[in-house]
Formats: structure tokens, sequence, C-alpha cells
């Protein structure tokens, strides 16, 4: 797909510009030491752009300050504005940074008035060169949308494309677009049916690619990888951002061997596939546990995505970090990479499937840790969904595939979630897992 160039401070985005490698910051943004230190890791380790959340005007202010003291540093990396709900805070921050990232909708309840507080954010990056994101999420479309055409990738697509239109109508081309989802397959379809609605339209608007809320460790970075490489081995998607929940410095590996691969810089270290019938049998001779599980990823998520396959079988090799050779026939590990696989691609579910955000500045608790603690007792219930969430401004919104889901509310509280309802609110952060583990429980399910 051929998009335009979008540049973002320093940084090009689209226009055949290698794939753009981005983070965000987990850090409050109103703790200016500690955004600017860990702004210096992630420039450190390759990230192209550093987003930060950006909740009131006085974070705007001190975002103003983060700037201006990496710039003062020789810190050339672009920063990106992440605004939820006020055009105010977006019209601020839009005159601070490089690039502001919404979701229009929230803006109002009422779509015109949306429409008219987007058109006043739209004049002002004009006039400071500032670059939007419009990204849009699987949960958070707005009653408006999906009354219209479900909670599905059509809706996504369908919003996208309103806003897409509104910035065509202000003469603004700056604009960079997502259709993110913890759902793989609900994220491939919403940017192929998007691709394929801007094509035909004429609009050539870059695509910022990443499956939200994946979680950690090794499902995290094979469900996205598994998503993210399904577009661009079709050529769709000028940056990306791996979200883990986790130090985001841990994201720009697995992004960068995505930019690499699909730049054709790296190729896979498998060595031979068989075919017995629908199941793939793959041999790798790979240099690192990390570079054999998102080489299968790749070689594999679109092909059961898409259903071409049903299995993947592994074997040959990959070398631990102290150069041991780790064989994979017939072993559990195999057996594993291919559960987690096939997990990822939405194919056979062999454990509980979880929705976990990175975490950012808006989020009040120890996040990584009580993520771990809830996969720990809660792993038992193959095939339920159970997410755990950093906040309560995008938490309910962007779990819409959840069974159970765990929103920090702030002050050390937290609120139960049965798929889309609260169910129990304000519970003391101690309190919450067990809670959460009876009603499940009580559910019956």
């Amino acid at each position: 797909m051929q998009t335009k160039e979008v540049r973002v401070g320093n940084v090009s985005i689209g226009g055949g510009h290698p794939i753009v490698v981005q983070t965000m910051c987990n850090t409050h943004t109103s703790d200016i030491e500690a955004s600017v230190s860990q702004c210096r890791r992630l420039a450190a380790v390759g990230a192209g752009l550093i987003r930060l959340t950006v909740p009131t005007l006085a974070d705007v202010r001190a975002l103003a300050e983060i700037k201006s003291r990496l710039r003062a540093e020789g810190l050339e990396v672009p920063l990106v504005a992440d605004v939820h709900f006020s055009s105010d805070i977006a019209i601020a921050a839009a005159e601070v940074v490089e690039k502001v990232r919404i979701n229009p909708g929230n803006f109002h309840k009422d779509f015109d008035m949306a429409c008219s507080q987007f058109s006043r954010l739209v004049k002002v990056c004009r006039e400071h060169g500032t670059a939007i994101r419009i990204g849009l999420n699987h949960g958070s479309l707005g009653e408006r949308i999906t009354t219209l055409y479900g909670n599905t990738p059509l809706a996504m697509k369908e919003a996208a494309m309103e806003w897409l239109g509104l910035c065509v109508e202000n003469d603004f081309h700056d604009v960079v677009v997502s259709l993110k989802a913890s759902n793989t397959l609900v994220m491939v379809e919403a940017y192929r049916l998007l691709a394929r609605d801007m094509e035909e339209k004429g609009m050539s608007f870059p695509l910022h690619l990443g499956v939200t809320e994946a979680g950690n460790g090794d499902s995290g970075r094979i469900k996205s990888a598994v998503g993210i490489s399904a577009l661009l081995s079709e050529g769709i998607g000028d940056t990306v951002r791996v979200s883990l929940t986790e130090d985001p410095e841990n994201e720009i590996p697995v992004a960068r061997y995505l930019a690499d691969r699909y730049g054709h810089k790296l190729h896979s270290s498998m060595i031979r596939l068989n075919m017995e019938g629908k199941k793939a049998i793959a041999t790798y001779e790979s240099p690192s546990r990390e570079r054999l599980m998102l080489d299968m990823a790749c070689d594999f998520g679109k092909m059961l995505l898409d259903r071409k396959i049903d299995d993947v079988e592994v074997r040959g090799r990959y070398y631990a970090g102290n150069g041991q050779e780790i064989v994979l026939d017939g072993t559990e590990e195999a057996a594993y990479f291919s559960d987690e696989l096939l997990q990822a691609a939405r194919r056979r579910f062999y454990k509980p499937e979880y929705i976990a955000c990175p975490g950012c500045g808006r989020t009040m608790y120890n996040l990584e840790e009580t993520f771990e603690e809830v996969k720990r007792r809660t792993s038992h219930l193959k095939g339920m969904v159970i997410a755990v969430m950093g906040c309560i401004v995008n938490g309910p919104g962007e779990m819409a595939d959840a069974d159970w889901g765990y929103v920090g509310e702030g002050g050390h509280k937290v609120t139960i979630y049965r798929k889309k309802t609260p169910v129990l609110k304000h519970i003391p952060e101690k309190e919450a897992i067990d809670r959460l583990l009876e009603l499940i429980e009580k559910d019956g399910k």
C-alpha cells in the first residue's frame, strides 16, 4: 500500500520511508525527572517516537518542560501527546509536541459537537506543524457507530473513515491512523478493510499498527508479532508499537525485529518446512529463544488467521544465552510454542486469554505485579478472557472481549467488571483479586 509522507518532527512516516518503531512512557508525565530519564533510555535503545500521556492541562506544562530538557541534551526524538476526551487538552498539547494522538469521537457524545471540536484541533495543528494520530480501538467506538455497525471490524473502519473524511474537508493531511484490538482477528480484519477503503477513495494516510493490550512475556510478543506481521507482509503499515505490560524498553527489540524483517533486512531462521495436510512442520536453526518465537509467529501467524493451516509443529534448535544448544524435537517446549501461536491466532485456546494494557502515566497501581498475580491465580480457567487494565479512562472500553475485568480506579481502589458491566466498585487493591475469584466461582462458568 502506497501512503503519503507525514512528517513528525525529524521523522517521516509513510511515503516509502522505513517502518518507524515507537513506544510509550509508563511514567507519570507530571514526574518530569522520571519521564526525561525514561525518554533518554528509550531513545538509546532505538525508539523513533515516544508517546506520553497527557490527562490534564498541568501535564501539558510538564510535557513542555520534558521536551525542553531533552532538546537541550541534543535528543531530537519526536514526542507524542496521548489525549483522551478533552479537545482543550489536545489543542494545548498540539502547541508543544510534534504529534497528538486522539480518538475524536471521545471529544463529545454528540457527533456534531465532536466534529466541531476536532476541526478546532486541526486548525491549531496546521498552525504549529503538528501531526495527528487518529487512534480508534475496538472497545471504544461509541454508541452511534456500534448501533449502526455493531462492535465489529467494519465499525472500526467506518469510524476511522468519518474522521479521515473530515481531515480531507479541512485540507489537513498530516494524519496517521490506527485501528487496534487485543483480538488479532479483529485487528487484522479492521486494518485490511481500512486499507482497501482508503485506496478505493484515493486516500493514502499512513497506518500505525499494534495489537493493543497484548499482555507480557512470550504471549505478548507472539500475539503482537502474529497481528502486526500479517499486515506488514501485505504491505500494510508504516509505523509499529508493540504494547507489552513490561518496561517499555522491552518493546523496542520486538518492534525493531518486525521493522527489519519487513524492511527486508532480516530473514526467518526456519530451514525446512513440510506439510501434512493443513499442519505445518517447521524446522528452525535459531540464534535465540525470542528470535525463534518471533520467526514462528511471522512465518505462520497470517496462515493461521486466514485458515490456510490448522496446526504448527516446531522442530530444530535454538541457542540459549550461554551458547547452550536447546533441541526442540518432540519436547514440551516445542508443544508450548505451538500452543502459544495457535492461541495468539485465536485458533485454539489452551489457557485463559489475558488482555492487559502496558500501563502509562494514568496507571495508579503496580500493574505488572498485579497482572502476574492474576495470571498465577486464574491459570486453571482455560478459555476464559480476563482483562487487567491500568485505569478507568481506557479500561472499560478496550477490554471489549473480556469475560471479567480488573480496572484500577486510583486511590488504591479497583472496579471489577463482568463483560462491560461494573459489578463491584471501589474495592481495596488488597482484596480485589480475591473478590474477582469469588465472582468467577459464583458465576459457575
